[in-house]
């Protein structure tokens, strides 16, 4: 069989090693003659997969003990809406727009008619291939929070040193880059993240947030009300029952490859190997600032769209998949999650090479 590299941004490359543990409890969980799947959420075997989850997730990001973790359903999108009704009412909202996911967050956020949406900076005059200064003076302190993006999976930036926001929270769309860059939790107020790259499969929404920043306003909607679900444990209503189960998998896998610090550390790794050969090249170039580069998500063009199609047609016959670019960059993105083999990214460097060589350069 063809070794297959999946470069997909999301839902992504999971450890191979987790599918086969998952595997082999498919149809009899803890010989309960039942899969996870058929499990009541309320029987004590889910309540035991939720619990060591959440332990797992605390260990693993240090969370403190007075933040909230939540297991929610809806994706990071659903956020775009939850964040403002939660903590923003009649207040001022703060959005650095440095992408696609941030200008969907932003514009959900104004829907809310109460909430005073406010954009502080953006980097879509150069479209988003750069992260734009965050001033502290651009920071009323009587606002809600500012929103941050912490790694924009479109266009290929990060942000690595957080904005000093002074006493105004810090929230963060952390959905492609969560437990690969091995971040402070104590400074932000609340993180969101969908768990389709670096936690499981699709389905679930991992939430922590800070105790003071719920139950302070009326939301429309107890599904849209932190305050319940962390007062229900997150079973307000039935919870994604087996997506829960795989990041619980995906959490032991983080534990035992030694942690977030060792996985930003592979993750440099790997992503220095593409950079390196796409700074090399006289065909292939980022079109991102260097400074703010993305290991997670990285971009990549020849300058011609032909030749974009033909390396992507290439790559699919040498068993490179979901390898092409979002349709508002173009080019090709390799996606370099966590679970990611090292081996993968040393392939598509070979490739790169090989097809320089035939197609010549155009820097």
């Amino acid at each position: 069989m063809k070794t297959v590299y999946n470069f997909s941004a999301g839902p992504a490359v999971l450890p191979k090693s987790v599918l086969e543990k998952a595997q082999s409890e498919l149809v009899n969980y803890e010989n309960s003659g039942m899969s996870v799947m058929e499990l009541s959420h309320r029987s004590s075997l889910f309540e035991t997969i939720i619990e060591n989850a959440e332990t797992l997730l605390r260990e693993l990001m240090n969370i403190p003990d007075n933040y909230k973790v939540l297991f929610l359903q809806g994706g990071a999108s659903m956020q775009f809406t939850m964040v403002p009704l939660n903590l923003a009412q009649n207040k001022k909202a703060l959005y650095v727009n440095t992408g696609s996911w941030a200008k969907k967050a932003i514009s959900e956020a104004k829907k809310i008619k109460n909430v005073d949406v406010q954009v502080i900076a953006s980097s879509e005059d150069k479209n988003f291939t750069y992260i734009p200064e965050i001033s502290k003076e651009d920071i009323p302190q009587d606002a809600a929070y500012v929103h941050i993006t912490t790694n924009n999976t479109i266009e290929g930036t990060t942000i690595y040193n957080l904005p000093d926001t002074g006493e105004v929270p810090l929230v963060a769309d952390m959905s492609s880059n969560i437990l690969s860059i091995d971040y402070n939790v104590a400074d932000f107020g609340l993180i969101y993240a969908g768990a389709q790259k670096n936690i499981g499969p699709a389905g679930l929404t991992v939430v922590i947030v800070r105790d003071d920043l719920i139950g302070q306003a009326d939301v429309l909607s107890a599904m849209l009300d932190y305050d319940i679900h962390a007062k229900n444990g997150s079973m307000y209503n039935t919870p994604p029952t087996y997506s829960i189960y795989m990041a619980k998998l995906v959490f032991e896998w983080i534990k035992e490859q030694g942690g977030v610090s060792q996985m930003e550390k592979q993750n440099k790794e790997k992503a220095a190997i593409l950079y390196d050969e796409i700074d090399s090249s006289t065909l292939f170039s980022s079109p991102v600032n260097p400074k703010d580069r993305s290991i997670n998500n990285i971009p990549f063009i020849t300058g011609r769209d032909d030749l974009d199609k033909k390396f992507n047609q290439e790559a699919l016959v040498a068993g490179f998949q979901n390898l092409k670019g979002h349709r508002s960059v173009g080019g090709m993105r390799a996606s370099l999650y966590n679970a990611f083999p090292k081996a993968g990214v040393l392939a598509l460097v070979d490739l790169m090479k090989k097809f320089e060589a035939e197609n010549g350069g155009t820097k």
